[in-house]
């Protein structure tokens, strides 16, 4: 029996009426485009005073015309004292705001939605920066003989613990008033929040420790801070590690519990993904037979949780093909979040809408230390970031070992500028 192949105008239908784009309307009314999110990238590319500045804008305008109904920033750092990289952008009581009214007035020019993710890093932050390294137990990052790159982190105390949830809330406040349709509180990746998710970086005995709704406790503090400082029509979600990939670590179990405890605060969305720097999931470095060694690692697990959860869902994690987005949308998810692919072509969500086999590839990182490996895929995707930050088209043909190298040295120069921004600051009072 022969098969008539479909016309083009067919093909333009299908890819039109494609789940994809719809919209979706969040529980607390606010209506996204499409279910595509640019998920959360983190640039380290701020200006002068650790504010975003004109390359972010190009590059968040370019992001908004490309399609994507939903714009995660990079991660904002709520502690000026506390950052991941020297060039990360700080958003606190002290902060001006009219660069991030120009930020997020760039992000909505084409039409999408913007969240401001934000973030502490805890105690992952390298040990050539000033400030401080917080953790709820004092633990250091343990990525072998790279390890000494860490700072040695010091147990937070009842008091850090509180101005910790002041500052989240602080610059939740501050973003809505600058213009952001919503903030996504860090809580994967094994950042602070992370950190005391998990029963391997977080040994408490007392309130903040022990067991899961304890270790829980600092998490669902922010987010009734949060929400109670902002709108009721300002979103707010939730970055949660499905799993952190290390044996005795917190797991997909762990991750339905939380998800459990997080719906009645009001949440939007809890995104997924996976893994922290210890394990590197989140770059496709995981290893774990559940996850997917090029596309939507983690949508095994996300399947799973979709099914009971009682909160909207985004996965994150590889995506590059429509298809694979239609799948992950097919298994109960509700928002396709992309990273990488979007980094490569900021416009693929459009090319989508008239060529349904449009998408990225990314040659894979083969060094054989994972942290290596994930530092360097994640070198090379900044790269783009820059490239398009500063009017350019992307160049996928940047291998990882060179970008990994410039980066290096990008970095030194922020440092330094870091280092004379804290240092002439006023301290920030909590």
């Amino acid at each position: 029996m022969s098969v008539t192949p479909p016309t083009s105008g067919e093909l333009d239908e299908a890819v039109r009426t494609s789940p994809v784009f719809t919209p979706f309307t969040l529980p607390n009314g606010a209506t996204i485009p499409n279910r595509l999110a640019k998920a959360a990238m983190e640039e380290n590319m701020a200006a002068a005073g650790q504010l975003p500045g004109e390359a972010l804008f190009r590059l968040y305008r370019r992001w908004s015309h490309g399609g994507a109904g939903l714009i995660i920033t990079g991660n904002v750092m709520v502690h000026a004292e506390a950052l991941t990289g020297p060039g990360g952008v700080v958003l606190d009581k002290d902060s001006p705001l009219e660069p991030f009214q120009e930020w997020a007035t760039a992000a909505k020019s084409g039409g999408a939605r913007v969240w401001m993710q934000i973030n502490h890093p805890g105690r992952q932050i390298r040990a050539d920066m000033p400030g401080v390294a917080w953790a709820p137990s004092a633990i250091r990052v343990d990525i072998g003989r790279n390890s000494g790159r860490f700072a040695e982190p010091v147990e937070m105390n009842a008091e850090q613990i509180e101005q910790t949830v002041r500052r989240f809330a602080e610059t939740a406040r501050r973003a809505e008033a600058a213009g952001f349709d919503g903030v996504e509180i860090h809580a994967a990746h094994g950042y602070l929040l992370s950190q005391f998710l998990s029963p391997l970086s977080n040994r408490r005995s007392d309130r903040w420790g022990g067991s899961l709704e304890n270790r829980a406790r600092l998490l669902l503090d922010i987010v009734r801070a949060v929400r109670a400082a902002v709108a009721p029509g300002f979103a707010v979600a939730v970055k949660l590690n499905s799993a952190d990939f290390q044996r005795g670590g917190f797991d997909a179990d762990d991750a339905a519990a939380v998800i459990a405890l997080l719906a009645p605060l009001g949440v939007d969305v809890v995104e997924l993904s996976g893994g922290s720097y210890e394990a590197p999931a989140m770059t496709g470095q995981a290893g774990d037979e559940r996850t997917r060694s090029r596309e939507a690692y983690f949508l095994g697990l996300a399947e799973d949780l979709a099914a009971t959860s009682p909160v909207p869902l985004m996965l994150t994690g590889g995506v590059a093909r429509l298809p694979v987005a239609e799948e992950i949308l097919s298994g109960g998810i509700d928002l396709v979040g992309m990273g990488s692919a979007l980094a490569m072509d900021p416009g693929l969500p459009n090319r989508w809408r008239h060529d349904a086999s449009a998408r990225v590839v990314l040659t894979p990182v083969r060094i054989a230390d994972k942290a290596v490996a994930s530092a360097a895929g994640m070198a090379r995707i900044r790269q783009q970031l820059r490239r398009l930050g500063a009017g350019r088209n992307p160049r996928p043909g940047i291998g990882p070992v060179g970008s990994l190298v410039r980066e290096t040295l990008l970095q030194r120069g922020a440092l330094r500028r870091y280092r004379r921004w804290l240092g002439g600051r006023t301290p920030v009072a909590p």
